[in-house]
């Protein structure tokens, strides 16, 4: 009695330490695959400014004569910098324009460049049927924001803080920025790179 006793002991000992094997690979596992399925966001490069620094405080003036207050409270601003000889900023203008109309309600758009003659970004304003968003030259602008690769964006809360931003070459990009902005963070790739940490963390507590 006693012998089977020791032997449903040690049985069980062999058992609850063969589980912890198994659930500290699975951590394991799970790490890897948040590492290798980290959302693709937009790639926040920006060495002037960060999240929730103010926004630079401009009053510009569209090429169209519309003026443009950056930072104004009260409603938040999506600042697309791009130019006419860009392929890849022209491929996101249909969903600039689309997050525009869904995002109406809180949201301006404000497209922006900052080379050439402005006769030259009228008539692509125009082409581009574009007319509906104030579109700004001004090289101010983008210097004050750290801009240095097209296409870029930066979106601007209602209190006049920067809620995000980075280099953006696709719609996930585009909508990563409010993503970030929901989750309180810079970017996407802030984001991952917190849950990895946390999965490590877990790790480190499960082998411990």
């Amino acid at each position: 009695m006693i012998g089977a006793l020791i032997i449903s002991q040690i049985v069980l000992g062999v058992l609850v330490l063969a589980l912890a094997v198994v659930c500290f690979a699975l951590a394991r596992q799970i790490g890897v695959l948040y590492e290798r399925i980290a959302p693709a966001g937009a790639l926040a490069i920006n060495q002037r400014l960060k999240t929730g620094d103010a926004a630079p405080a401009l009053s510009l003036t569209a090429i169209d004569g519309r003026a443009v207050a950056v930072g104004a409270a009260g409603r938040s601003q999506l600042f697309f910098f791009l130019s006419p000889d860009c392929p890849v900023c022209k491929s996101l203008l249909p969903v600039v324009s689309s997050i525009a109309r869904a995002e109406r309600d809180w949201l301006s758009v404000v497209l922006a460049s900052d080379g050439g003659a402005a006769e030259s970004h009228l008539d692509f304003q125009q082409r581009e049927k574009l007319t509906e968003y104030p579109y700004v030259l001004s090289e101010t602008l983008g210097r004050s924001f750290g801009v240095s690769k097209l296409p870029y964006a930066v979106l601007v809360d209602a209190d006049g803080k920067i809620a995000s931003m980075g280099l953006v070459n696709s719609r996930e990009h585009l909508e990563s920025l409010f993503e970030a902005k929901e989750r309180g963070v810079a970017s996407l790739q802030e984001f991952a790179a917190r849950r990895v940490s946390a999965v490590h963390e877990h790790q480190q507590r499960v082998g411990a």
